[in-house]
Order: structure tokens, then sequence, then C-alpha cells
């Protein structure tokens, strides 16, 4: 924990959760863990991590491996890319969301590439669709 009395300036890495109250200059990476920024909490950096959270203020761009929490009492200055994100009423934002699934998507494609040996699955193996893929599912369907 950061406290509302501490001024932190430069990068900070680690494998625990974080709760920022008090003041934070430079990078955050915790990219495992969990990053709250309390209600006084005031960060200048970029953040990321699988789960951040904001009470407090941001002012740089945040990255989150599962989902980012913008909360009432929150204000960010800055670019969000993570797969869920919640902006709750009040909530004070400025910026980009990119919520692109095709970063993952293209990941769980060369996973199954490498476990099948580069080889397209065969008819017999069960397919996995992302959601809107009907065409992709209708055309193997028929071959």
């Amino acid at each position: 924990m950061i406290g509302t009395g501490i001024q932190v300036n430069g990068d900070i890495t680690g494998d625990e959760d974080l709760t920022i109250d008090g003041k934070l200059e430079g990078s955050l990476k915790l990219d495992s863990n969990e990053v709250q920024v309390g209600k006084t909490g005031i960060v200048k950096a970029d953040v990321s991590a699988r789960i951040v959270k904001i009470d407090g203020r941001v002012d740089g761009d945040i990255i989150g491996q599962e989902k980012v929490v913008i909360t009432r009492s929150g204000n960010v200055r800055g670019n969000i890319k993570a797969p869920r994100v919640t902006l709750e009423d009040g909530a004070i934002f400025k910026g980009s969301i990119d919520m692109d699934p095709g970063d993952s998507a293209k990941a769980q494609a060369e996973a199954l590439a490498k476990k099948t040996n580069g080889q397209s699955p065969s008819a017999t193996q069960p397919m996995k669709l992302e959601s809107g893929d009907k065409e992709a599912a209708l055309s193997a369907k028929s071959s």
C-alpha cells in the first residue's frame, strides 16, 4: 500500500496486489495482480495489471489483462486497453478505449496451430467459434 502521505517517483513492478492512496509518478506494472487507486490516490503513470480499479485520479495509459473499472469518484485521462471496461455513472474519462478481442483470438489461433503441429484440425474435432462467426460455422458444416 502507498499511503496518503507517501509520494513515489519511479517504476514499480512486483507480484502482489497494490492499493495507492498517495502519489505515484513513473510506471506501474503488476500484470498478474490487482491495482486499486483509492479516492485520495493520484497516479501520473502508465498502469498495467490484471485488474485495475480507479477511485482516484490517473493520468496515463491503462492496460487491464482482465478488466478496468472506473468508479463514480474516478478520474482518468489516458487510453484504456482491456477486454472488459466499466465506467460507473459519474466517472470522468478522457481518452480512448480498446476492447478488441483480436489479440487474444490471434493468440488462441497460434496455440491451436502449435497443438496441431500447424495442420488444420480434422472435421471430427470440435470447433471453438467466436461470437458472430456464423459464416465460418456454415462453411465448415457444409464442407
